[in-house]
């Protein structure tokens, strides 16, 4: 049933998808093919899946790292943010005298986008390790104060000076961004990155000890301090990785899909990865796969409001009724609903007189 219910929650988020689109008065099996069919049809959808599905892929194998280690991250999203600035931060620095390096110089980008997720995640494992601040809240409020930052970098010091006072900054050089996969397409090296990660995060995951240690203390802190598995580094080590990870996809989308950046680098990523970790049952391959689901929801999403005028709205009204029907057949699962008779609770409760007697005593 476990293995399941992904399933059931998707065919019950898809009945309800019928309902809204009878309710709005379109066709639902038009509804349903432009988050379903259209996504996949041809190569060209298949490339752009690749681009929705890669962010979403990598930040909730960071994620799944953390919540197995029960530390609770929740504001991906802001260090996705730091990694775009860190990688876009070093693609800017690139000039002519650096053709020579071609897409080579896409590496230390990578690793710059790395870096400015882990740091960012590293204020959530301070706050937290030095002071036992709430993660939940600390890692959330952070991405409101990475948003602002990227706003203000792309208003002022970093703004393209011929950008006509646009908010972006300048487009990065062709050696700066990330290669793509095929011609035409916009497929790039994310696509691979993600799976090599898939089998790298399967090996750290199930087959060693540090990731063995972080699940005990997941599961059972007590048992994990008996054992002499470091819950401080636990937290740091699954912050960390997290961090890095949406620092990655952050990398990847600013040199990539976008070639700069500009106030709409933030697509909510971080915050739909979470739902992708948790439909994937937090196992890296089930990522694989509720990655991909959701990032059809994305694009089936604005297919739905370009061709049949449904609101934007749509795909976070999608991506939330499948985490809550998820979470419905999880708990049901777990509890058993038992219905009683009102005329039994009725009989238990003591009549008027056995009151009236219970008084008198």
């Amino acid at each position: 049933m476990a293995l399941l219910s992904p399933l059931l929650a998707l065919a019950i988020t898809v009945a309800v998808g019928v309902g809204l689109f009878l309710l709005l008065g379109k066709d639902p099996a038009s509804g349903l093919r432009m988050f379903f069919v259209e996504p996949v049809k041809n190569l060209y959808a298949l490339s752009e899946l690749s681009v929705k599905a890669t962010p979403l892929i990598l930040i909730a194998l960071g994620l799944a790292v953390c919540y197995r280690a029960n530390v609770w991250n929740i504001g991906a999203e802001g260090q996705y943010i730091f990694g775009a600035l860190g990688a876009g931060w070093v693609a800017m620095q690139a000039g002519p005298g650096t053709a020579w390096m071609g897409h080579f110089m896409v590496l230390p980008i990578l690793l710059a986008g790395v870096g400015g997720g882990m740091a960012w995640a590293a204020v959530v494992a301070l706050l937290r390790d030095r002071f036992n601040a709430n993660e939940i809240l600390v890692s959330l409020m952070l991405v409101y104060v990475a948003n602002f930052l990227l706003g203000w970098l792309v208003t002022g010091p970093w703004q393209d000076p011929l950008g006509h006072n646009f908010p972006q900054t300048i487009t990065f050089l062709p050696q700066t961004q990330v290669p793509r996969l095929v011609r035409g397409l916009r497929a790039n090296l994310g696509l691979p990155i993600a799976l090599v990660a898939v089998a790298v995060f399967t090996a750290f995951l199930f087959r060693t000890y540090r990731g063995f240690a972080l699940q005990v203390g997941g599961l059972a802190p007590q048992a994990a301090r008996y054992a002499g598995f470091s819950s401080r580094g636990a937290l740091w080590t699954a912050l960390l990785i997290s961090g890095g990870m949406a620092g990655l996809a952050g990398g990847l989308e600013a040199a990539g899909p976008l070639g700069q950046l500009t106030p709409y680098v933030p697509a909510g990523y971080g915050f739909a990865a979470i739902i992708v970790a948790y439909v994937g049952r937090l196992n890296p391959v089930g990522i694989v796969f509720s990655g991909v689901l959701m990032s059809m929801f994305y694009i089936g999403g604005e297919l739905a409001q370009s061709r049949l005028g449904l609101p934007k709205a749509l795909t976070g009204v999608f991506q939330g009724l499948l985490l809550f029907s998820l979470l419905a057949c999880d708990t049901l699962i777990v509890y058993r609903l038992r219905w009683q008779r009102a005329a039994h609770a009725a009989s238990a409760a003591p009549g008027p007189r056995a009151a009236a007697a219970g008084s008198e005593r």
